[in-house]
């Protein structure tokens, strides 16, 4: 059981880059999959009367909102332990990062997903344009994931740089005091 519970100290607490990337992993897919279920579920039944390029748009867009709350969250106080750095300066440069993100996430998806849609094979398996969808948003969301979230989260979005003092800055004109440090 000692073996176990020191696994599991190390996974929770320790710094290093393979403990936070797993970690990140759990808080990247906790936001992934929510931000895939609501967009699967904005393409499918609520945006279905829209020109697929503007359903599609709307769906990510809506899905990445809510996912990149959920990641911040978690990211904050779970993966990288920033909970003594500014929360403004960390809000700005998540949003930085974030929108980055959302852009990626959603002309990739949305390109992805037109261009998969035009391969005559995956059309003769059978696959709909829904399962098109959520294919294409997995993979973007994946490699985005990897290649652009946690490189940025890790070395700039929940540590301290020099960005901070502007960040706060900025920060003043949009978000509430009561969110100061």
């Amino acid at each position: 059981m000692g073996k176990l519970k020191n696994a599991g100290d190390k996974l929770l607490h320790n710094n290093s880059l393979v403990f936070t990337f797993l970690r990140s992993v759990v808080s990247s897919q906790a936001a992934s999959w929510t931000d895939m279920i609501f967009r699967v579920v904005l393409f499918s039944f609520v945006f279905r009367s829209l020109d697929p390029f503007y359903r599609s748009n709307l769906s990510v867009a809506c899905g990445a909102v809510l996912g990149g709350v959920v990641n911040c969250a978690i990211n904050y106080h779970f993966t990288f332990h920033a909970s003594g750095q500014s929360v403004r300066a960390v809000i700005v440069k998540y949003i930085l990062v974030w929108t980055g993100s959302l852009l990626l996430n959603m002309y990739g998806t949305t390109f992805a997903s037109l261009w998969l849609s035009t391969r005559r094979w995956l059309l003769d398996l059978g696959l709909t344009a829904d399962a098109i969808f959520a294919g294409s948003t997995l993979l973007v969301s994946l490699l985005v994931s990897w290649f652009w979230n946690f490189a940025l989260q890790r070395y700039f979005v929940y540590r301290p740089t020099r960005f901070d003092a502007c960040a706060i800055r900025i920060a003043g004109f949009f978000i509430p005091s009561k969110f100061k440090r």
